[in-house]
């Protein structure tokens, strides 16, 4: 307190010198509406751009939150866009059911926890199990393409085979044409796969987008892969072409489990076959 009263006694012409300066600036700004606008803008400026960085700084801590909600809405949509097209689907084959669309697949949202790339047999663990609807031969992909398939699940988490793995094998096709082949994986880089069995027939060219076939009771049909990096100058029937995914497979949050809900009913009749 002694300390506090002796700055005062020691500053007090100065301190009186500042207040007057302050009142005077006052009064100038209330007498003139120049000065006035200048300040209240300069405030609003100063103000707003502190707003604007606790903002941003709230906005960054919750961005997991929003990145989930984000998540579930992106698969109410999936959900909603396949009832739609199964809709259309019926309508176009006179066989519209009132009570029930004839959807063929819905969607699980997750998150990958673990995720390898850079070994010949990769694999990830998500974040759902059995509690959750998954089971074993479920495709997962994302916003911009395939990821893999789950080969294990537990009550809460599933292991995925990625599609970066010696042993995968996907029915994939040109998205220009209906030629077929199967993606597989030779071991070297993460961010290119092979496209092989491709009909000497087939005409494509680098730059052609590659989708998921749908032939099979994992993924849908024209589901993001890739793009052809270049064409071989000779086509055989040995002949593979290098595959630009879309994925960033070193780099992979949120995913979308497919729910195959003919799938038991195709395999039925497929054993039955067999």
């Amino acid at each position: 307190m002694q300390q506090l009263i002796y700055f005062f006694q020691k500053n007090k012409y100065f301190l009186f010198f500042l207040l007057l300066e302050i009142i005077a600036v006052a009064l100038i700004i209330n007498n003139h509406s120049f000065h006035k606008s200048k300040f209240i803008s300069s405030t609003n400026f100063i103000t707003g751009s502190l707003y604007q960085k606790a903002s941003d700084i709230s906005d960054y801590f919750k961005l997991k939150d929003k990145n989930a909600l984000l998540a579930e809405e992106n698969v109410t949509l999936k959900n909603k866009l396949e009832q739609l097209n199964s809709y259309i689907d019926s309508i176009s084959t006179y066989q519209i059911d009132a009570t029930k669309l004839n959807q063929n697949y819905t969607y699980i949202s997750g998150k990958i926890i673990k995720n390898t790339f850079h070994k010949s047999d990769n694999f990830l663990t998500i974040n759902r199990g059995t509690k959750n609807g998954v089971s074993k031969e479920m495709g997962i992909i994302n916003g911009k393409g395939i990821i893999g398939i789950t080969d294990n699940v537990s009550p809460k988490f599933a292991r995925v085979q990625s599609i970066l793995n010696s042993n995968s094998n996907i029915n994939a096709k040109f998205k220009n044409n209906h030629h077929f082949g199967s993606l597989i994986w030779d071991g070297k880089d993460y961010s290119i796969a092979q496209l092989i069995d491709i009909p000497r027939q087939a005409n494509f060219k680098a730059g052609d987008t590659i989708v998921t076939g749908g032939r099979s009771t994992i993924f849908p049909a024209e589901i993001p892969i890739g793009t052809v990096i270049e064409v071989p100058k000779e086509l055989t029937a040995v002949n593979s072409i290098d595959i630009k995914l879309f994925n960033d497979m070193s780099n992979l949050g949120h995913i979308y489990i497919i729910t195959n809900l003919n799938r038991k009913e195709i395999k039925k009749v497929e054993n039955n076959n067999e």
